[in-house]
């Protein structure tokens, strides 16, 4: 029998031990079903979805509009995961597919992302077509022209970058053009308001500082609360922008 101070040293050095291992990584997805998402589209009430534009198969997380009738008609989606973060390593993988939905946008061809800092899909308005937060968007190549992945889109916010306020809407990353179907992996570090930093396959492709909500944006003044300006955190959201993409990793890294 073990004496209660020998006892007490075990479960000392058994919690000594499961933290050195570090933070444990907890996939979103589970690669069967929804679980821990709700959709919001553009025009509908929170969890509605009568497209199925996201739905499961094959264990693959997919983006989807064989089901519209009609033409795209302007029904942005974002798929919400129910958390909220602020200090965290997020990986995705995706990949586009398939022709872009009739009545797309033309710059939404092949254009996607994940949306981070975002407000709550609660706080959305019913014809909202995005979500205030931060938008590490993903682009599709045309099989000769370059288009990077991993660029920055500022719905209702802007950023530092190099000390300096940044208020122009989109950003391009410094990372390669990916043509046709490949997986792509896409790796967001997340510390609050501090800094963000971009990866596409291992490497950096962006870094920006003080993620803050624009002053000037409707949605995001109904967001602020006395005056502050800088995100600490918020939700996560995968895109519906018209063109098909599909996912098959997204894990979430807490970070100290």
């Amino acid at each position: 029998m073990l004496r209660p101070r020998a006892l007490a040293l075990i479960l000392l050095l058994g919690s000594c031990a499961a933290s050195e291992k570090g933070p444990q990584t907890v996939a979103l997805f589970n690669g069967k079903d929804l679980t821990g998402w709700t959709p919001k589209i553009r025009g509908l009430p929170l969890g509605e979805d009568p497209g199925r534009t996201f739905r499961v198969a094959d264990g693959l997380l997919q983006v989807s509009y064989d089901n519209y009738e009609g033409d795209f008609a302007g029904r942005f989606g974002h798929l919400f995961h129910d958390g909220s973060w602020s200090h965290y390593r997020l990986l995705i993988e995706y990949r586009f597919t398939g022709e872009q939905a009739a009545g797309g946008p033309g710059w939404a061809w092949r254009n996607s992302g994940v949306m981070i800092h975002g407000q709550t899909a609660e706080s959305m308005r019913v014809d909202q077509e995005f979500p205030v937060s931060i938008e590490v968007q993903f682009l599709g190549g045309d099989g000769s022209n370059p288009r990077s992945t991993a660029n920055l889109c500022t719905p209702g916010t802007h950023v530092v970058i190099d000390g300096q306020l940044v208020t122009t809407h989109c950003l391009d990353s410094s990372s390669p053009t990916f043509h046709g179907d490949a997986w792509v992996t896409v790796e967001v570090e997340v510390r609050g308001s501090e800094v963000i930093r971009h990866f596409v396959n291992g490497q950096e492709v962006f870094a920006y500082q003080q993620p803050q909500y624009d002053p000037g944006d409707a949605d995001a003044q109904r967001l602020m609360k006395d005056g502050v300006l800088l995100i600490e955190g918020g939700s996560i959201s995968l895109q519906a922008e018209s063109h098909p993409i599909e996912f098959r990793r997204v894990e979430l890294t807490p970070l100290n």
